[in-house]
């Protein structure tokens, strides 16, 4: 499958168990290439679980996901994650890096799944954490550096591999204003750059300076 040029979800529903009330109802929303769209809403209201169904870790109960105009979200659970690989970044609220492995091996670590060699995903990662003010830090593990400093290790691993379509879930809501405001810039700039940037949060001030948003009730 070719990489996607704009994300869509079609008539889109998701549920966690037989007969719950659905926590993503019918949506239909393309996410455009070159934009930051904010998705928004209450706790509660779906954000989080449908940047997972858009990314491809969870399977809708109905309707598409649909990268490149194909359906993604059909495909076996392989495929998609090839697919993700290859073509996907993702900046959870909580860091998510493994606590064994050094900073550098962390950010690393997405160029594994998406076959970058090496020596090419070393120089880049390098490049990244300095760009983003942990490069003194690379030979650390992340018990040894800052909730903040660990935020922008999670995104120096989410753009590794430069991806096409980067889902943020509420990227900035554990860090200070400076720190948000890296991780946030940071995100909008590869929108720019030609992205489809998909980014749940809670700040209306962020998400005020999106290009699109999208609103749960």
């Amino acid at each position: 499958m070719t990489p996607p040029e704009a994300l869509t979800a079609h008539d889109l529903v998701f549920t966690y168990r037989r007969g719950a009330p659905p926590v993503v109802d019918g949506l239909t929303h393309t996410f455009a290439p070159g934009a930051l769209t904010a998705v928004t809403g209450p706790s509660g209201s779906g954000k989080s679980t449908l940047l997972y169904v858009l990314a491809l870790m969870l399977r809708p109960t109905s309707g598409e996901v649909r990268w490149h105009g194909a359906d993604a979200s059909a495909l076996p659970d392989a495929a998609r994650a090839r697919l993700r690989a290859g073509h996907a970044g993702f900046v959870f609220q909580d860091a998510v890096l493994d606590p064994a492995r050094t900073i550098l091996d962390n950010v690393r670590e997405a160029a594994l799944f998406a076959g970058m060699p090496d020596d090419e995903a070393r120089a880049r990662a390098l490049e990244l954490c300095e760009r983003f003010g942990v490069g003194h830090r690379v030979d650390h593990r992340p018990g040894e550096i800052s909730g903040g400093q660990a935020q922008r290790v999670a995104l120096c691993r989410a753009l590794l591999t430069g991806p096409r379509v980067v889902f943020g879930d509420e990227p900035t809501g554990n860090l200070d204003g400076a720190s948000a405001r890296v991780v946030w810039d940071a995100l909008r700039d590869h929108a720019r750059a030609g992205a489809t940037v998909v980014v749940a949060t809670h700040d209306e001030r962020l998400a005020a300076e999106a290009d699109a948003r999208l609103v749960l009730a």
